[in-house]
């Protein structure tokens, strides 16, 4: 039964992690796909024909290449003076439209402070107080507070701070701490990601810094 129980164990060892990544990856491909709208309707029709012989005509990931193409060659365009001229001014007409206008910046400014090479969002690590004293989490730094938050809370001595929840760290609390209430953590973001994922089983620095069983104190 011992003998049993360790197979089995190692068997979900191995298999879950596969699992869970090709399901990921699934709904990943499934979801660019959907960019074959954008593709002539005989295309379209043809993969996702019913084949004679193969079930069907459809292959998996095109829209996968399709999505790269649209971001290079947008990317590309967006990067020359003329590109930035016909950007400058369909940024100028979007933000114009009432409603949309609020959606588009909003989305815009996040995106921009995310995805830049010059952004800074996500950069640190720290370790904070949460949510009460005495308890404690990992939290990212997102930016220092500005405009009338700023002139409430006293300049720099607040910090703005993003504390995700887990195992989904897409959800999670915007707050403002003090800077000297958050310690400033030498792992790198991915890290300590890979850490709130696993909820403490995947510890920054390897096995090597768990704790060994039975070890003196």
């Amino acid at each position: 039964m011992n003998a049993l129980r360790r197979w089995l164990l190692s068997g979900l060892l191995v298999i879950v992690p596969l699992a869970v990544t090709a399901g990921v990856l699934n709904w990943v491909i499934g979801l660019l796909d959907q960019t074959l709208w954008l593709l002539p309707q005989h295309w379209q029709d043809w993969l996702m024909a019913e084949g004679q012989f193969s079930g069907s005509n459809r292959i998996r990931g095109v829209g996968v290449l399709l999505t790269l193409a649209i971001l290079l060659t947008v990317g590309a365009i967006a990067s020359n003076f003329v590109g930035k001229r016909l950007l400058g001014w369909g940024d100028a007409l979007v933000r114009r439209i009432p409603v949309v206008r609020s959606i588009y910046t909003s989305v815009k400014q996040v995106s921009d402070t995310v995805f830049s090479e010059s952004g800074n969002a996500f950069r640190t690590a720290v370790l904070v107080q949460w949510p009460q004293p005495g308890m404690w989490t990992i939290a990212f730094v997102t930016g220092a507070p500005g405009g009338e938050v700023a002139q409430h809370l006293g300049g720099d001595a607040f910090v703005g701070v993003y504390v995700p929840t887990t195992p989904n760290p897409t959800g999670g609390y915007f707050v403002m701490l003090r800077r000297s209430d958050c310690i400033e953590l030498q792992m790198s973001v991915d890290a300590a990601l890979k850490y709130i994922v696993s909820m403490g089983v995947v510890v920054p620095g390897g096995p090597a810094s768990l704790p060994v069983r039975g070890a003196n104190p």
